[in-house]
């Protein structure tokens, strides 16, 4: 079985015989012998891998192998007298798997985001996106280990769903019928109108009234027709939601959560994160380490607008009582006065969902958000309401018909506690983490208006 590169660079030692797969990254020839750098996705550096002309078929291989191609190579590790490599391969056979002619598209040199967007089934084998799935993956883990370190349940809710949990109605339709013709939707598939899930966060309200703890992972969609660095139609949620918790418990565990990926992350991929560092952003381990190390400010809606209509600068979107904030209202709070993540709560009920529990002076609710510098909100949440009367009113004050939710507010008639929980959007955590300007670059195959390839 072929060891790992990043096991070879991190453990090899000069004698150990190994077998290594994986894709030619260069190719350099000398009179003496040739080098090839090899690499497998494993880790940012590659393995050099020296080919001897005594080697068996040594004229062959330099003819049929070049950058791209797919290769096995087995050997023995020596000294490498290389810098910035302690060890190499001398190899003692080589298997070509896979040749690769001359018009591949990732040649040495560097190539625009918006180009490897176009060839997203090759952009892996670049540094910048392989660098950026390695983060990712420490991150998924991350959030794997800190909820089942604390008990948590993993629940897989449904991604056709009935209901628009957000309201504001951006949905895909989900359906079987032939739209050539007029749509009754009591002969499709499901019976009624049916939809690609935006949040996973009431069926989590559901087991959480069963298990207290609980947490979901898995794709959202949202049909909003935007283009922006932000947007993606698809998008990766994580929604813990704890029965017998309350506001302060709900930012308390966020802020946690948060501090907890970070570590994991620098811990894990220090490599790919200095990478980021040094070519991508160069505040991102500073930014990192400000989250591991240091609480994070918290402040009411009130007081945000309040600082906000004292700042020392024009807005393009006014700031006054009652208004949604803005990313760059966020991002104000968040990088240049408080200088690092911001968790804002008591947010006006009527810019907020209505499954949240509504303040005793009945003009605030009891939701959360952190903001994040250069990023703005990464986490939204809230304590829920679970009274029964005041969950209806809030249904219908927003236009709802509160017998399309009997199932949710059952939840309020048999057994009610209080509970709340948080949601984290999957891509602007990594894009976060990894300083990159543009979400479509943190996700394998990004989904977006007009753009739905590979």
């Amino acid at each position: 079985m072929a060891t790992r590169i990043k096991e070879i660079l991190k453990t090899g030692q000069p004698s150990e015989a190994v077998t290594v797969q994986g894709w030619v990254r260069t190719k350099r020839e000398l009179k003496e012998f040739t080098f090839l750098e090899v690499n497998d996705g494993s880790s940012m550096a590659n393995l050099q891998v020296i080919l001897d002309p005594a080697l068996t078929d040594y004229d062959t291989v330099l003819k049929t192998i070049g950058t791209g191609a797919s290769v096995e190579v087995s050997g023995t590790l020596v000294p490498s007298p290389g810098k910035g490599q302690n060890i190499e391969l001398k190899a003692d056979s080589v298997i070509l798997y896979g040749d690769c002619p001359a018009d591949y598209p990732l040649q040495k040199k560097r190539h625009s985001f918006e180009f490897l967007r176009s060839i997203a089934h090759l952009r892996g084998r670049t540094n910048t996106l392989g660098a950026v799935m390695r983060v990712r993956n420490a991150c998924a883990t991350a959030i794997h280990t800190f909820f089942q370190e604390r008990g948590f349940l993993w629940v897989h809710t449904p991604i056709i769903t009935a209901n628009d949990c957000e309201g504001a109605g951006e949905l895909f339709t989900v359906t079987g019928l032939d739209l050539t013709k007029p749509a009754d939707f009591s002969q499709d598939f499901f019976g009624k109108r049916a939809y690609l899930t935006v949040s996973g966060q009431l069926e989590a309200e559901v087991m959480a009234m069963a298990f207290q703890n609980v947490y979901t992972f898995g794709p959202t969609f949202r049909a909003e027709n935007s283009n922006t660095s932000r947007h993606l139609a698809e998008f990766w949620m994580v929604e813990p939601e704890m029965a017998f918790c309350d506001l302060e418990g709900d930012r308390d565990l966020a802020e946690e959560f948060l501090r907890y990926i970070f570590r994991y992350v620098l811990e894990t991929c220090a490599e790919d994160m200095a990478f980021f560092n040094d070519r991508i952003d160069n505040t991102v381990i500073a930014t990192a380490e400000n989250i591991i190390h240091n609480e994070f400010a918290r402040i009411t809606y009130t007081e945000a607008i309040e600082l906000l209509e004292k700042a020392d600068r024009t807005f393009e979107y006014p700031v006054e009582w009652g208004v949604d904030l803005q990313s760059e209202h966020e991002r104000y709070l968040a990088e240049e006065l408080f200088k690092k993540p911001v968790i804002v709560t008591n947010y006006p009920k009527s810019i907020k969902a209505f499954y949240m529990r509504l303040d005793d002076n009945d003009k605030t609710v009891s939701a959360m958000d952190i903001l994040a510098p250069k990023i703005g909100e990464i986490i939204g949440g809230s304590q829920r309401e679970e009274r029964l009367d005041v969950l209806i009113r809030r249904i219908e004050e927003q236009g709802m018909n509160p017998d399309d939710l009997w199932w949710y507010l059952d939840l309020r008639r048999y057994g009610s506690v209080p509970h709340a929980g948080f949601g984290l959007g999957f891509e602007r955590l990594v894009q976060f983490m990894t300083g990159m300007g543009n979400i479509r670059d943190v996700i394998p195959f990004p989904r977006t208006p007009l753009s739905a390839e590979f």
